[in-house]
């Protein structure tokens, strides 16, 4: 079968090649025959090494596909059910699965690097980006990294919410629970910052104000629910202008500590920043105590959409079904597997909101 490999954390590209089988299949997996990936920036995150990735690996994380063959013991699935991957697969059993927050739960990587993939020239193996591995016609993975969804949802919409549209709508329903009326400033207008924008439209925001440096993905976010998009440097004069002299929920979609502070400081006393980017560990944000105690602005992390996979990536499901959220227009570039660094370049430039690959 063709899958896009990297060999060496730091290279910028990928090489597709069409030896390579998925391995592992047993007790407590299942095979998934991939019908739709779309890029996400966290993949070229683990390219680079700002995500903690074992190279050699096949990245691609927001996926979709249909079940080939479930292993012994599994249950609650079928060949032929259609399914989205899950990258921070719950163990079921932990302390935050047990609490209803196996979105924190990390036994899933404790297994990074383990092989997914064997390469028949040389006979090299290599992993899945975070156990998954999308950028391959097929791949073998827990059970537990598969959620099944309704099979009149599209391949590439499934796939979208994978990762990114359930991140940001999740952000805004669960982790911030945006109130009617609320200020809302989304710094960041990639897929999941237009995620977001649509899921505080959605939680009733009256003003959403998108930031982002590029001209083309501001005026593409208003088309998603943004009340105004404003580049960086306005935003502290427009955060200033607001009642309280900020917004009431700044989501940071980005991953820097820059961008984090700028949003700490667009967010008025006793508001919330809402941090989903996705950084390195070595990019520090600061704070001082003087501030932190008088201010009274929450941080709050948001992994996953901040609840359940399952249960957000449902609600995500249900807002699509009502019309309340748009999947499709999110899909900004389609590309054939083949073509899948095309994507890569996309995503760098800003070009591509999302870009989808096809397996077929």
């Amino acid at each position: 079968m063709r899958a896009a490999v990297l060999y060496e954390t730091g290279q910028e590209t990928l090489d597709v090649r069409s030896d390579v089988t998925a391995v592992g299949f047993g007790p407590g997996t299942v095979r998934v025959r991939m019908r739709a990936a779309s890029l996400c920036h966290s993949d070229l995150s683990a390219m680079s090494g700002v995500l903690p990735q074992p190279a050699p690996f096949v990245p691609g994380h927001e996926g979709a596909g249909d079940v080939l063959e479930i292993g012994e013991g599994v249950t609650g699935l079928a060949a032929g059910d259609r399914v989205v991957l899950c990258w921070m697969a719950p163990c079921g059993h932990c302390e935050h699965c047990r609490r209803d927050r196996g979105h924190l739960c990390v036994a899933s990587l404790r297994s990074l690097g383990a092989p997914g993939f064997r390469i028949a020239e040389g006979g090299l193996s290599a992993s899945g980006f975070y156990g998954t591995g999308a950028f391959a016609e097929e791949v073998v993975v827990a059970a537990n990294a598969v959620i099944k969804v309704p099979d009149d949802l599209p391949y590439e919409a499934a796939a979208l919410i994978g990762c990114g549209v359930t991140t940001g709508v999740g952000a805004a329903v669960n982790t911030a629970r945006v109130e009617p009326g609320a200020s809302v400033a989304v710094i960041g207008a990639g897929g999941v910052g237009v995620a977001t924008v649509q899921g505080a439209r959605v939680c009733g925001a009256g003003r959403i104000t998108v930031v982002d440096p590029v001209a083309s993905r501001r005026e593409r976010a208003l088309a998603f629910g943004a009340t105004e998009a404003i580049a960086p440097e306005e935003l502290k004069a427009v955060a200033k202008k607001l009642p309280g002299g900020g917004f009431d929920h700044v989501f940071e979609a980005v991953g820097r500590a820059a961008t984090v502070r700028a949003g700490y400081e667009a967010a008025r006393r006793g508001g919330a920043v809402v941090v989903i980017g996705a950084g390195a560990q070595d990019d520090l944000a600061q704070f001082t105590m003087g501030e932190l105690f008088f201010n009274e602005k929450r941080l709050l992390p948001s992994l996953y959409g901040g609840a359940t996979v399952s249960r957000t990536i449902g609600l995500v499901v249900d807002l699509w079904r009502a019309g309340r959220i748009d999947l499709d227009g999110m899909v900004t570039h389609r590309v054939g597997l083949g073509e899948v660094n095309e994507a890569i370049a996309q995503m760098r430039s800003g070009e591509a909101l999302r870009t989808v690959v096809a397996m077929d």
